[in-house]
Order: structure tokens, then sequence, then C-alpha cells
């Protein structure tokens, strides 16, 4: 896809392409088709037991008939960006420079588009490979603002969702992710601090915190990831954006009494916003 003989700039291609920046420079180590097939299984046993932590998660795959040890499954874990979803005691400390700022919606009631938008980033298997999806949500609509795909995950491939939600939508009061150093990072929070945006950050580990986005990676992947092969990131590309299409425009929520995102969100902006 992209071209280094073009007279269009790299950046400006990443840019047309709706490529992470970092893609330009990261030279892919390969991934083996059997260690690909465990870490499919690993994200389908997560989405059903998001509580499940390596042993548990190892002692699932042995049942399956998969001869594997734990510390192979701590090492695809942390490569795909997941761990154990519960609540427990916070005892880590940030990374240099990184701040961890406080949960801001417990108690809060949000009734209303832009007042609290979310980010997350999820695992998404290829035929042969795979990438991260990062997508930014509001928060009462469940709408998908924006969302991109990158081969690593670095901080830049967020940056440029955000950017592309707070241009096409305004801002929200809150920002809530969780303490990924992605989110944490200097880069990330500065963006929205210059904006004039809360951040907030769930307590590490808890899945209720940022509940509607997982909801959301639930209904991507049962609805859209599991049913395909990507055979190539463009391919997984053009194919999550026509299903987040199909999420905002057409499909219907029962928690928004059977309306679309798109219709919760546009019929309940401020006047002036949605015009």
């Amino acid at each position: 896809m992209i071209d280094r003989e073009h007279d269009l700039p790299l950046m400006r291609q990443a840019e047309v392409l709706r490529l992470s920046r970092s893609s330009l420079y990261y030279q892919p180590r390969p991934v083996s088709a059997a260690d690909l097939a465990i870490m499919r299984r690993i994200d389908e046993l997560h989405l059903d037991f998001p509580f499940a932590g390596s042993r548990m998660l190892r002692d699932f795959l042995r049942a399956e008939g998969v001869e594997i040890g734990r510390c192979r499954v701590i090492t695809m874990m942390r490569r795909m960006g997941i761990e154990a979803l519960y609540r427990r005691p916070n005892t880590s400390k940030p990374a240099p420079g990184h701040k961890i700022h406080p949960y801001l919606l417990r108690g809060l009631a949000v009734g209303r588009p832009n007042q609290v938008w979310a980010m997350d980033i999820t695992y998404i298997p290829m035929a042969r490979g795979f990438v991260y999806l990062a997508a930014v949500v509001d928060w009462h609509s469940r709408r998908v603002l924006s969302w991109r795909l990158s081969i690593t995950m670095t901080v830049d491939f967020c940056l440029e969702a955000v950017e592309e939600a707070l241009a096409k939508y305004g801002k929200p009061e809150i920002f809530n992710t969780d303490q990924g150093s992605q989110f944490t990072s200097s880069d990330f929070t500065s963006l929205l601090m210059a904006n004039g945006i809360a951040i907030s950050m769930d307590g590490k580990g808890s899945w209720r915190d940022n509940v509607f986005v997982e909801r959301l990676w639930r209904s991507v992947k049962y609805e859209e990831v599991y049913l395909r092969a990507y055979g190539s990131v463009a391919e997984a590309r053009a194919s999550l954006g026509r299903y987040f299409d199909f999420y905002n425009r057409k499909r219907p929520h029962s928690s928004l009494g059977a309306q679309t995102p798109d219709q919760t969100y546009f019929d309940n902006l401020p006047q002036a916003v949605a015009a």
C-alpha cells in the first residue's frame, strides 16, 4: 500500500490510508501459524472469561489438547495486550513521566452525548497475523466516533483517532481510558488537557470501569472479526469500516430502547452542535 517511490510524502500516504505512522518504520517479526491459532483462542477465552489469568487460560488450553506452559501464555497475553480483569489493589507504579489520573465516572449520571468519551485498544486476529484496534466511543450513545488499526501498540494511532473525533464532533467533558502506557503518556494526556478535557482512568484491571467499550469489543469480535479471516490490513480496515457503519447506523441496542447509536447520539445533541 505504501509506495516509498511516490511523490506524495510517506506521512501523507499513511494519513490517506488511515495507517499508523509507526507502521512506516516497524519491521514485524513473524509469528508462527501455531502461535497465531493459540493467540486467537486465548482472545476468545478472554472474552468469555475475562477474569481468567495465565494459569486458568493455560488449563483451559490444556483441556482442549494444547500442550502449553504458563510462561508461554503470559508472553502471548503481553503481546496481545490483555490481562485478567478484576478489582484489585492498585500497587503498580506508572512509568517515569506517566501520571495516573483518578477515575471520575463512579456515581456520575451520564445522560447526554459528548458528556463522556471512552477509548480502548483490542487485539484483532487475521488469517496470517494480527493488528490492534483502537476506538473512541461516546459513553451515552455507544456511538463509535473514530477508530484506527495499527500493527504496533504505540501511542500515535490512538492520537490520530482522538484528533479525528475532536475535529468531527467537538469535545467531551470527560475522557475515560484504562491505565495503558499509550493513555498515560504525556503525548496523549497533553492532547486532552490542551482541549480542556478532564481525564479519567480506570482502576487497574477493572473491566467495570470501561464496561461499554468492553461490550463493544464483544460485539465487534462475535459479529464481525470471528466470522472473517482477514488476508491483509487493508481488508481488515475495509471490513471493520463496513461493520462500524452498520453498528452506528443500523444496529439497534436494547439498552438504548432499540434505537441505534446514531439516533441516540444525534437526536440528543444540542441544536447548535447537531447543525
